[in-house]
């Protein structure tokens, strides 16, 4: 069940085999860093900072003349204390905007990209500065972007959701007849999906490791992995349960499932576990429908339910314990622009200058 499952298994193998290639394409400075957060990181952090570094490596190999010969796993410590602010300012710059295909594509990053790609590198230097194996930082120098906190953060209202939902069950009259018997072989697919991302505010990766069997009918429940590794029981309500079960009882038995897959909950349409990338393009697809004016994802459906979750409660910690945030302050900031509402409503609750019989204003 949900974490011990083949999908987590298999993916996690594919995950420590990926890390450890990435690994051997880097210099022995970047492996020492990155190994000391063998213990305090996931695995799939770690290959997003291996993927940031190589990037920075590339880089450097490919604009400094001293470098050009030299392979990129091959850089020392003696190289590292002669990088200067100036390099790690161009290739902040670099990461902004570039054409040049270094890793076989250009380079646009907004601010809060580029902040996310310079951190391994950061993080890189204030280790060996710690561990004497350099002089000086020379991040130290260095001006970061500043990231606002957006609290426009899209979510759908009441109707929205509604119209949504109706759009997979109804369709819509701009569809092809192609489409239409499309979306009609997998309509009950599709709408437990959605129903059970707006009703749980599961993420999408959560839904696509799903088992049958870690559907809990009798009481209502979800057993998931979280983002983190950690295995997570959540409840749902009985409109996921009717959806749920009307799915599995009928569209996924007529589904041909292909071998190895048998225990998904999710089918795709060739008979493999849904993607990641298929649910992301199946709610886009509906949201275009029904709701053209925002930009729907999945995570849009994640701040839908936690905004509905918070509206009717106020418990930002029960909202923080069913999305799965480590961190009560990240649900805080995430949903900032809901208490300014509730601050907003204390504006007129309380009258300074109530009238009284025979007072001026009462005559």
């Amino acid at each position: 069940m949900a974490k011990d499952s083949e999908h987590y298994k298999l993916k996690e193998r594919k995950q420590k085999q990926l890390y450890h290639e990435l690994l051997a394409q880097l210099p022995p400075c970047a492996r020492d860093y990155l190994r000391d957060k063998d213990l305090t990181t996931q695995v799939s952090t770690r290959i997003s900072y291996a993927y940031d570094l190589l990037t920075f490596f590339r880089y450097i190999k490919n604009v400094n003349p001293i470098y050009k010969e030299t392979e990129i796993n091959r850089f020392d410590y003696e190289d590292l204390k002669r990088f200067h602010p100036e390099d790690i300012s161009e290739y902040q710059h670099y990461l902004e905007f570039s054409t040049l295909k270094l890793d076989g594509e250009n380079h646009e990053n907004g601010k809060r990209s580029i902040a996310r790609k310079m951190a391994p590198l950061r993080g890189m230097f204030e280790y060996h500065l710690k561990h004497d194996n350099i002089e000086k930082n020379p991040m130290i120098l260095v001006q970061m972007p500043r990231i606002k906190k957006d609290k426009n953060i899209i979510r759908m209202n009441a109707y929205e959701v509604q119209d949504i939902l109706d759009a997979i069950e109804k369709g819509n009259g701009q569809m092809s007849e192609r489409q239409r018997k499309h979306c009609e072989r997998t309509r009950q697919r599709d709408l437990a999906i959605l129903t059970l991302m707006l009703g749980t505010g599961i993420r999408v990766s959560e839904c696509v490791g799903l088992d049958v069997t870690d559907v809990d009918f009798k009481v209502n429940s979800l057993t998931i992995v979280r983002k983190g590794g950690g295995q997570d029981i959540i409840y749902f309500g009985e409109e996921v349960h009717t959806v749920l079960e009307e799915y599995i009882q009928g569209e996924r038995k007529r589904t041909h499932i292909a071998d190895g897959n048998e225990k998904a909950l999710f089918i795709s349409s060739k008979g493999n576990r849904i993607s990641v990338d298929a649910i992301e393009r199946l709610v886009k697809k509906y949201g275009r429908i029904a709701v053209p004016n925002k930009k729907i994802t999945p995570h849009k459906l994640r701040s839908t339910y936690g905004t509905a979750l918070y509206r009717e409660t106020g418990d930002i910690r029960l909202v923080a314990d069913v999305l799965g945030h480590e961190n009560v302050n990240t649900t805080i900031d995430y949903y900032a622009a809901i208490e300014d509402e509730h601050k907003r409503k204390a504006a007129d609750a309380v009258s300074l200058r109530k009238e009284t019989p025979g007072s001026a204003s009462g005559k």
